[in-house]
Order: structure tokens, then sequence, then C-alpha cells
């Protein structure tokens, strides 16, 4: 869970309107002073916004602020556990979540991060929605689920064969807890966590099978600073998925980086402290050019003389 007595971060709870009116949770940390830039978060199947402590401790003292929402069907939002009806609801979902940090901050660089099923929604919205993508400074896409997953290919047979008839029929995923860290605390902190889940429904799968597919067809569209970051032994994504897409991307601005015996919560993992100054390097080469480091301790933007 998210420990929020840091007094470096304000934490702000609220909800905004996804597609047919569903109120859905979100949560912001904000450093003390100016924000250098935002960085957006769409998780994984069955997680939610509390899972990204790690990140959110180390970017708060850089002066980033960070966005985290609950997918429909997640965590806090509501909606049937692991259930869509299309496709479109998770991409316009994440739309109104962006159009919400930047209503709230004009005028701040903004950057998406998604992990796991959250990296698909991101490539997916970003490929469907160019000219709205092209206001982001950057996309990082975590143990994307692009390729083979770590589920029943009886499961998923079946799934696909109940979508039509039965849409809202759900399976247990049986991904294997273990699989997500090598970091025996966090494996036990996911075990006690009310607000995670291991469903999924027949309509999700097909819808999340199609999906994958068309992101692998139009990869080649890719217009925007891309950064991969995939753990070697990820069970649950495999790592040959996203190193596919990658290099189907011709963007010449893009980065993969994977990171041998890690697995699928990166973020959570052993290594997590190389994979956060990696995401850094990464962020603060990709800021505008009139964001430069901040004065130590001053909080307050520079900008170079005009």
């Amino acid at each position: 869970m998210i420990d929020h007595s840091d007094r470096l971060a304000s934490h702000k709870e609220g909800t905004f309107p996804g597609v047919g009116g569903l109120d859905l949770y979100y949560q912001s940390w904000h450093p003390e002073g100016k924000v250098r830039a935002i960085l957006a978060i769409s998780h994984g199947l069955g997680a939610h916004s509390d899972r990204y402590n790690n990140v959110i401790q180390h970017l708060i003292p850089k002066q980033y602020a960070v966005y985290a929402l609950d997918l429909r069907g997640h965590g806090r939002s509501p909606g049937q556990r692991g259930y869509i009806s299309a496709w479109s609801e998770f991409r316009e979902d994440l739309g109104a979540f962006l159009e919400l940090i930047q209503t709230q901050n004009p005028g701040c660089p903004i950057f998406i991060l998604g992990h796991s099923l959250g990296g698909v929604i991101v490539l997916d919205y970003i490929l469907r929605y160019p000219q709205q993508a092209s206001l982001l400074q950057g996309a990082i896409a975590i143990a994307p689920t692009l390729g083979k997953v770590g589920v029943s290919p009886i499961r998923v047979l079946l799934g696909k064969m109940l979508s039509r008839v039965w849409p809202r029929f759900t399976l247990n995923t049986g991904i294997d807890i273990s699989a997500g860290s090598r970091d025996p605390q966090v494996l036990a902190a996911y075990a006690q966590d009310t607000l995670r889940h291991t469903r999924a429904t027949a309509r999700l799968a097909t819808e999340f099978f199609a999906t994958v597919d068309w992101i692998n067809a139009h990869a080649a569209d890719w217009q925007l600073p891309l950064l991969i970051l995939h753990g070697g032994a990820d069970r649950v994504a495999l790592p040959a998925g996203s190193d596919i897409f990658y290099q189907r991307v011709n963007y010449t601005d893009k980065l993969r980086i994977e990171y041998p015996g890690a697995y699928h919560e990166l973020q959570s993992d052993i290594n997590y402290r190389e994979v956060l100054a990696d995401l850094e390097d990464w962020l603060e080469r990709h800021l505008p050019s009139g964001v430069v480091q901040s004065r130590r301790g001053s909080g307050e933007l520079e900008f170079p003389s005009s």
C-alpha cells in the first residue's frame, strides 16, 4: 500500500467520468514547489493505483507529480471485476484521464506509463489517437503483454468461445502470484491486498487479443518517444512480445531495456532501484528544452534566459 505520510508529497483522491458516465477513481501525488513534469500511470490486470509506491517515492523528490487511475472493474473503480464490453472503453477512459490531468495542470509536460495490460492500453491509445498523443512528452511501457502470456491455452480458448454467447463469464486467470517479483515481502503484500483480483471475463479476453494483434500490425505508425522496460525472466508477459513490437517501430527515438532474471512487476522486483534510475534518466532526457534541472532544494523551475 502507498505510504501517504511522506511530507514531500501532497496526496489527493477523486473520481472522473469514464465511458458511459462510470465514475472512475484516481489519485495523485504532488511535490512541494513547482512541478517539472507529470507521470500518469495505467496499471495491469487485477491491479490498482496503489501499486506504484516505489515509483512515487523516487520521482516526487525530483519534482515530478504522479497520477494513477483504477481501471473500470479494478481497485476502487466500479464495474464488474475484469469486464469490459469493448476495448474502446479502456481507450476512452484513458483519454478522459489525460484530459483531467491537462485541465488540472495546464501547460505541464505529461508522460504516460502503462504496466502489463496498462501498457497495451497506452500503446493502443497512442496509435489510435496520434494527434492527442502528440501532446504527450513520451510513453513508457513496463512489461507490456504484447506476445505470449502466462495464461493456460485452455483458459484462453474457453474465453474466446464464450465471448459472444456469455461475455460476462468469469475465470480466474491462473497467473502464479510468485511470477510478480523475486522479493518475498512484495509477494506477501500482494497476497494480503484486498483490492487486488485475479478475474478476467470472456469478453475481455477476446478484446485483449484483438487489440494486441492490431497494435502489432500498426507498430510502424508509432510517432512518439518510447521506452520499453521488460524483465528477462517475465513469465506473465513473455519479453519476446515487446521485443517484436519494438523492432517494428520505425520511430528513431526509442529504447528498450531488458533486465536479465527480472520478473513481471519491475517496479517492485529486487532490482527496482536500477529500473527506476533508468526511468528517471529517460524522463530527464525527454523533458522540454525549457525545463531543466531544478535548483537543489529550491523546488523552483529554471528557464533559459530569452
